[in-house]
């Protein structure tokens, strides 16, 4: 198994380094760089604290339930070469993480190889490290598809590039990823703010479109404001 030329735009595009990941320096200055903000996602009612302990019912809105149950708490990620246990809002966009069956997926991301090994970087070079394996994500909560999406190898060996988004589950599988949108700007932070979610119905295609496009999440976002 090896990354394919898409992989490598995506590496590009968002900065990582798929064997050493960012350091602990590169990622507080890419925090830094995105105005200095956590990967959280404003909950659908996000009203004062003092609100909430006035009137608690506010929990238990079905929308404010969903929320709670989808939050990422931690993640794997890959510091200086090293997988290492962080938690979710710490993620910065460039990172290399690793997720496996039972995870909520911690940040918006693109697969980059399927299993829990690094695979070959260039493909003349001969077979990955680890073999190839399945992964099965359930990202409804966040597009309204019904299905999940399942990942597999390609003709050439590679692993499709499938986008996954903050707050799906991993079902089955394992496999390393790159994130490419953190907090108020992904897929369900864009949602939120535009007052679509929880999603009535399949949204993927819209979703998965804004793709590479940063500058349609960004709009998305200052118009929702």
């Amino acid at each position: 198994m090896t990354l394919s030329s898409e992989h490598q735009d995506l590496l590009s595009q968002y900065g990582g380094n798929y064997l050493r990941g960012l350091s602990a320096s590169e990622a507080s200055q890419r925090r830094s760089d995105d105005g200095g903000s956590l990967n959280m996602v404003p909950p659908p009612l996000n009203c004062p604290s003092w609100v909430c302990c006035l009137l608690p019912c506010i929990k238990h809105i079905p929308s404010m339930k969903m929320f709670r149950q989808i939050q990422p708490e931690d993640s794997e990620v890959l510091r200086d070469g090293k997988w290492v246990n962080y938690d979710a809002p710490s993620l910065v966009r460039g990172d290399i993480i690793r997720m496996t069956a039972g995870d909520a997926v911690p940040a918006d991301c693109a697969i980059l190889s399927l299993g829990m090994d690094h695979v070959a970087i260039d493909p003349v070079e001969g077979e990955g490290i680890g073999e190839a394996e399945e992964m099965v994500v359930d990202v409804g909560s966040v597009t309204g598809e019904a299905k999940p999406r399942t990942l597999g190898s390609r003709d050439d060996g590679s692993a499709e590039p499938v986008r996954l988004y903050y707050g799906g589950r991993v079902l089955q599988g394992s496999g390393i990823a790159i994130v490419t949108a953190v907090g108020p700007m992904t897929a369900l932070g864009l949602m939120i703010r535009d007052g679509r979610w929880p999603p009535k119905e399949d949204l993927s295609d819209e979703i998965d479109g804004m793709g590479n496009d940063d500058e349609a999440r960004a709009s998305l976002i200052d118009g929702a404001a």
